[in-house]
């Protein structure tokens, strides 16, 4: 494994973790919004705003590391049964295809996170950010799925392995 792709493991790593550090906010903001609810009819101001912002950086800073180690969901039905290097050249195509899409979310994310002017309706909390979010957590995708096609394309030039 070389120091670039070492380096990108690192990251992605890290921005899972920080992106797991905001599940327990979550889950406190989110028990104490039911038991005042239910309890002393007195819900939690603001906690619908803050755990759409918090599921937001949760999903897009651990959608990378998800990649990284292959937690997504895929069919394999089919492509089981072929040979390593069969399925390395359908994995460089959907892989491909994936980078395709992928980057286009980068790009659009960065337009509108740049561009974005508005604040949250009840908590006047900036979207600015968290729009800014989908950039950093796709770009963080789309070098994840780099390094799957390039794996995928050096099993491809590797030779014929069955397994």
């Amino acid at each position: 494994m070389g120091s670039f792709e070492k380096g990108i493991r690192k990251i992605t790593r890290g921005l899972c973790y920080i992106g797991m550090f905001f599940a327990i906010p979550l889950m406190l903001i989110t028990t104490l919004d039911a038991v005042g609810r239910d309890l002393l009819d007195k819900p939690f101001p603001g906690t619908v705003e803050l755990s759409e912002y918090m599921l937001s950086i949760i999903i897009l800073l651990g959608a990378a590391y998800t990649q990284q180690v292959k937690g997504h969901v895929g069919v394999d039905f089919l492509t089981k049964r072929l040979s390593k290097r069969k399925r390395a050249l359908i994995g460089t195509i959907t892989t491909f295809l994936s980078i395709l899409v992928v980057a286009i979310i980068v790009w659009q994310g960065f337009v509108e996170g740049i561009n974005e002017r508005t604040v949250s309706d009840m908590l006047r909390i900036p979207q600015k950010p968290f729009r800014l979010l989908v950039a950093i957590g796709g770009f963080m995708l789309l070098l994840e799925l780099l390094l799957d096609f390039l794996s995928n394309f050096k099993t491809i030039l590797g030779g014929n392995q069955n397994g």
